[in-house]
């Protein structure tokens, strides 16, 4: 297998990387409903986008957002007063 030379790299910020090196663990790492979006989208990636498509998944699949949502769902939320309370309120 050989690796296609001057391939350009997705753009990337210093210090912000993911782990997941393959699309195995790609797939892997995101929620189940969520693997059904990444294989259809990779199934019609162009070539040239494929790199860029890959790193956004990946920083998906590993940003932590599912864990720290399930750990903490509800901190920092108020409840009981809806947005269109203070509009009725007004009138």
């Amino acid at each position: 297998m050989s690796t296609a030379p001057n391939v350009p790299r997705p753009p990337s910020r210093p210090g912000e990387s993911h782990p997941l090196r393959t699309i195995r663990e790609i797939r892997e790492s995101l929620p189940p409903d969520q693997v059904e979006h990444f294989d259809a989208e990779l199934a019609d990636a162009d070539i040239d986008a494929l790199p860029a498509m890959l790193h956004r998944w990946a920083t998906l699949g590993s940003d932590g957002f599912l864990e720290q949502l399930l750990s903490a769902p509800f901190e920092g939320l108020e409840f009981g007063q809806r947005s269109y309370d203070d509009a009725a309120d007004n009138e």
